[in-house]
């Protein structure tokens, strides 16, 4: 296959940096006159029509100037996109977003999407690791006040979850040590789904059905599951009407299909889960690599956090395919970092 030259290449660059800005299709008197004054609008138009053979743009109409392809996109993101690192102001503001946090994991996740959304002005999404599939380390019992008990639960991960249940019977703090020990001696190092499915599985053996312990800890853990099964899914979204100030988006019936798209969070939740396991850094989706029919105009940037070596989940924007990648790539890349930092500390702050 026959490379782009780097006069392609430019005039490629310039289709789709004023595309970005514009949304509109571009024609060659543009990229002429704002772009490339050393080259006349002809000799561009035959350069544009090229790479329209190529498949790096198209024409959406006869008479109209050309927009970038998905192929076109990704070349530049991957070939002429000029990297940039975000000035010490801007880190500063992005680090400043989480001094009023209370420090836990929940609130961090759900300022970063709120962060995203409002620097990048698109939708800002966090994929948060489903509570269920955390390999525990440890289970604690505290006793709060009459029947409210906090259960803490320390994942091999390092992130420290808490979720308050309320018991049938107040228990002593003294009681809830001797349960937590007998928990964590016999299930530890098992996710919370293990930890259920071993459960059911013994009380169907009925081996200690009799054990006053044991039935307790069930009782307990049976309060922790049903509330673990209530919460909403994984995937905090933010800001889906910034949509609405993308052209693109302006037929009614086109956006109201996407908005219920978002609102089926296991099909966003997907979508995040293709940038766990992908290369460092950030990655991008661009409109059919996401396998989701509705979102063949979007585009996705995303990012994941880690505690240490493991992947804890996503952060990322979502919004049209015409993104303008060389600001929110950076945005993305560095709130990451932050998100990271919190997650080495995760009951204080950074």
């Amino acid at each position: 296959m026959v490379g782009l030259s780097p006069r392609d290449q430019e005039v490629l660059k310039a289709v789709i940096i004023d595309y970005i800005h514009t949304g509109e299709p571009v024609g060659s008197r543009t990229v002429s006159k704002k772009y490339m004054k050393h080259l006349g609008p002809a000799t561009i138009r035959n350069i544009m029509s090229d790479l329209e053979e190529m498949g790096y743009l198209y024409q959406p109409h006869t008479s109209a100037g050309r927009i970038p392809t998905e192929k076109g996109l990704r070349f530049y993101l991957e070939s002429l996109m000029e990297s940039r690192k975000l000035e010490r102001d801007e880190q500063e503001l992005i680090r400043r977003a989480y001094q009023d946090t209370t420090g836990s994991t929940e609130d961090v996740l759900k300022r970063t999407s709120q962060l995203l959304s409002e620097l990048c002005a698109q939708v800002g999404v966090v994929l948060f690791p489903k509570l269920e599939n955390v390999r525990v380390k440890r289970i604690e019992f505290v006793r709060l006040h009459e029947g409210y008990i906090i259960t803490i639960i320390v994942a091999e991960s390092g992130i420290v979850h808490h979720r308050l249940i309320k018991g049938d019977e107040d228990l002593s703090q003294e009681e809830l040590d001797k349960y937590s020990r007998y928990l964590n001696d016999t299930l530890k190092e098992l996710t919370l789904s293990e930890i259920k499915l071993k459960i059911l599985e013994e009380m169907k053996r009925d081996k200690i059905a009799f054990d006053r312990i044991y039935s307790r800890v069930v009782k307990l853990l049976g309060e922790l599951f049903k509330q673990t099964e209530e919460l909403e899914a994984n995937v905090y979204i933010e800001g889906q009407a910034n949509l609405l100030n993308n052209p693109e988006f302006s037929d009614i019936d086109r956006l109201k299909q996407i908005i219920r798209t978002f609102e089926d969070k296991s099909r966003i939740v997907k979508l995040l889960d293709m940038t766990i396991g992908s290369r460092e850094g950030v990655h991008v989706i661009l409109g059919p690599e996401s396998q989701i029919s509705e979102f063949k105009e979007i585009g996705v940037v995303s990012s994941p956090y880690r505690r240490g070596d493991f992947i804890l989940g996503v952060i990322g924007v979502i919004g049209p395919l015409r993104m303008n990648y060389p600001r929110i790539v950076p945005i993305v890349e560095f709130t990451a970092k932050v998100v990271s930092e919190y997650m080495q500390n995760p009951l204080g702050k950074s």
